[in-house]
C-alpha cells in the first residue's frame, strides 16, 4: 500500500466512517488501465477483431475497454489513432453531456485531451469543438492528440478561462469543466500526486475552481448543459463547490451528480455533476464566424495536389502565412486568443509547390488517396523515421497504412518510400 498523507487518511475516516477501511484498502491493488476506441476511425466491433490485447468493457462508456497491456500507448494501432489510452473513471464525465452532431462544444481545461476527444467523437465530425488549455506545453500535447485521432472540426486554444469567457459569451451548447484539482483520485496511478497533496492545496484548488466555473457559465447558451468534474474526493472541490456555484448562479440547476469511488468501481475515482442553465432570454450571441480567405489563384498549388492525390475535396480553405487550413463550418473568430490549431492544417506552400501535412494524413481514409499498406515490422521502422522498399509502380505522395489505417505520408520514388513522418513524433 502506498503511504498516504496522514491528514488525508484522517479526513477519509471522518467522511466515510464504516466504508473508510474498504476505501483505503483499494490502494493495495494495481491501477486499472483502459483504452477508448476512436470511432472517428474504427468501430469497437472492428477493433475487437484486430486488437493486439484482450478487451473488457467499461460500463459507462460504450467505446471504453479495460486492458492489462502495460504499454498500450506503444502499439502501431495507437500511432494510427485507433484508440486513446484513458483512465476508466475519467470516461464517466463526457457522456453526461449527451453531445449531438452539429452542436458547439467547449472543453475548457482540456489537456491532454481524453475527455475533449471523447466529446469530439460524439460530434461525429459535425459542429464544432473548442479544446482549451492554459498551459502552452500541455496545449501542444493536446493538439498532437487531436491530430493523431484525425479530428477535423476542432479548434485548440491556449488561453485563460477569462479570455475564453470574453471571446465566446453565450456561444456554446455544451461545456465541460474538468477542473484542475488536488488529484486525490490519482494517488494510485501517479505517485507525485501524493507528495504534492496538502490541505492547503485543496483549498487553493477550490478557489481556482470557483473562478473557472464563473468563466464557464458565461459561455453557455440558455438551456445549455455544463458538466463539472474532478479527479478528487475533497468535498470543497466537489459537492460543496457545486452547492456554492448554484447559490451564486441561481439560473443554473443541478440535474445529477455522481462520485465514483475506487472501492466501489473499477477505476481510480471521479466526481461529476451535470448542470443546466435556464432559458433566461439573453441577447443573441455576438460571436461571428471567420470568412475563409483563400482565393482561387493562391490555392492553385493545393488544388493541383488535391487533383493528383486525393479522392476527397476540402473547402472552407483559409491561409495563414504559408500554411493552408481547412476550417470547420462557421468557425468562430478567434481574435485575441493563442490558437494552436483550427480545423485541419492541410499543409504548406513552398513557392509554387504544396507539401501536405501530417494532420491531413491522419484525417484521410485509405480509400481517399494513394496508399502503401505495410506489415508490422515495416510500420515500426516507418515510425522510427526509416525509408522502406515499395512497388515500382508507386510514385509521388502516398499514405503509409497499417491494416488500412493511416500512419503518415511517404513519397515513393523508383521503388523507395521516402519517410515524411515529422521528426517530433518519431519513436
Amino acid at each position: 500500500m502506498i503511504e498516504l498523507p496522514v491528514e488525508f487518511v484522517s479526513r477519509v475516516k471522518r467522511e466515510f466512517k464504516d466504508g473508510a477501511r474498504a476505501f483505503l484498502d483499494s490502494y493495495d491493488r494495481q491501477p486499472y488501465k483502459a483504452i477508448r476506441v476512436n470511432t472517428l476511425k474504427i468501430t469497437p466491433e472492428k477493433f475487437k477483431e484486430i486488437s493486439p490485447f484482450a478487451l473488457s468493457p467499461v460500463k459507462w462508456e460504450p467505446n471504453g475497454f479495460y486492458v492489462s497491456e502495460e504499454k498500450a500507448g506503444k502499439t502501431v494501432f495507437h500511432a494510427a489513432g485507433l484508440y486513446y489510452v484513458q483512465e476508466p473513471s475519467a470516461m464517466s464525465a463526457a457522456p453526461l453531456l449527451n453531445v449531438q452532431p452539429g452542436e458547439k462544444v467547449l472543453d475548457l481545461c482540456s489537456a491532454p485531451g481524453g475527455k475533449g476527444t471523447q466529446l469530439a467523437q460524439a460530434l461525429k465530425g459535425e459542429g464544432l469543438i473548442v479544446l482549451n488549455e492554459i498551459d502552452y506545453s500541455r496545449a501542444k500535447i493536446l493538439a498532437r492528440n487531436v491530430e493523431r485521432l484525425g479530428i477535423k472540426n476542432a479548434v485548440v486554444t491556449c488561453a485563460s478561462p477569462e479570455k475564453i469567457a470574453k471571446a465566446f459569451e453565450g456561444y456554446f451548447d455544451k461545456v465541460l469543466v474538468d477542473a484542475p484539482c488536488s488529484g486525490e483520485g490519482m494517488f494510485l496511478k501517479e505517485p507525485n500526486a501524493v507528495t504534492e497533496w496538502s490541505e492547503k492545496n485543496v483549498e487553493l484548488c477550490a478557489i481556482r475552481q470557483k473562478g473557472i466555473l464563473e468563466c464557464a457559465q458565461k459561455v453557455l447558451k440558455p438551456d445549455g448543459l455544463m458538466v463539472y468534474s474532478t479527479c478528487t474526493f475533497a468535498p470543497q472541490e466537489d459537492e460543496l463547490q457545486v452547492e456554492n456555484f448554484l447559490k451564486e448562479f441561481p439560473d443554473f440547476s443541478l440535474i445529477e451528480q455522481h462520485k465514483l469511488l475506487p472501492h466501489e468501481v473499477m477505476g481510480e475515482g471521479h466526481f461529476v455533476a451535470l448542470l443546466q442553465k435556464s432559458n433566461c432570454g439573453e441577447n443573441e450571441c455576438k460571436v461571428r464566424a471567420i470568412r475563409p480567405n483563400a482565393p482561387l489563384k493562391k490555392v492553385a498549388p493545393y488544388r493541383d495536389f488535391e487533383r493528383r492525390n486525393l479522392k476527397t475535396k476540402f473547402d472552407n480553405l483559409h491561409i495563414v502565412g504559408d500554411e493552408l487550413y481547412f476550417l470547420p463550418d462557421n468557425c468562430p473568430q478567434l481574435d485575441g486568443l493563442q490558437v494552436l490549431r483550427a480545423g485541419v492544417p492541410l499543409g504548406e506552400f513552398k513557392g509554387e509547390r504544396f507539401e501536405p501535412s501530417h494532420s491531413l494524413a491522419m484525417c484521410l481514409k485509405a480509400c481517399e488517396t494513394n496508399c502503401i499498406d505495410v506489415d508490422e515490422n515495416t510500420a515500426i521502422n516507418y515510425l522510427r523515421g526509416l525509408t522502406f522498399d515499395c512497388e515500382e509502380n508507386k510514385s509521388g505522395w502516398c499514405l503509409v497504412t497499417y491494416f488500412g489505417y493511416s500512419l503518415g505520408w511517404c513519397k515513393a520514388v523508383n521503388g523507395t518510400a521516402k519517410n515524411h513522418l515529422p521528426k517530433g513524433i518519431r519513436i
